[in-house]
């Protein structure tokens, strides 16, 4: 084992993963029943990575408040790029988008993202 090994375990996170621009469709067709959290993650970034793991950490809901989706941009950029177009938030990396009700009642990248503040927002009903 080297001094700089990486962690290879796959995350227990409850994810959800979309893969085609189709799924990202239904998946935003459907935050009128419940909201939608977008986790936008560049795989060869480690603020990304830290960005994705101090996320998971911090999450504490259970059950439905949201539906959790991860994007892997460098798999499915055109998911990324549909998820731009769409919201009209400009694309970032890592970046969550959280849209209720077809509203974004939260976006945030780098370091800005609180997964204690989104809780709370999608808490408030």
């Amino acid at each position: 084992m080297g001094l700089f090994t990486r962690n290879t375990e796959k995350s227990t996170f409850p994810w959800e993963y979309i893969t085609s621009t189709e799924q990202l469709t239904e998946v935003l067709a459907t935050t009128e029943q419940q909201p939608v959290l977008l986790f936008k993650h560049s795989t060869r970034c480690s603020i990304s990575s830290m960005a994705l793991h101090g996320f998971e950490r911090n999450w504490q809901a259970e059950g439905n408040l949201c539906g959790l989706y991860f994007i892997d941009l460098l798999k499915h950029r055109e998911v990324s790029n549909l998820v731009a177009e769409l919201t009209g938030i400009a694309h970032q990396s890592p970046q969550v988008i959280v849209i209720k009700g077809k509203e974004i009642v939260y976006d945030a990248s780098h370091s800005s993202i609180d997964a204690r503040r989104i809780e709370s927002i999608l808490r408030k009903g």
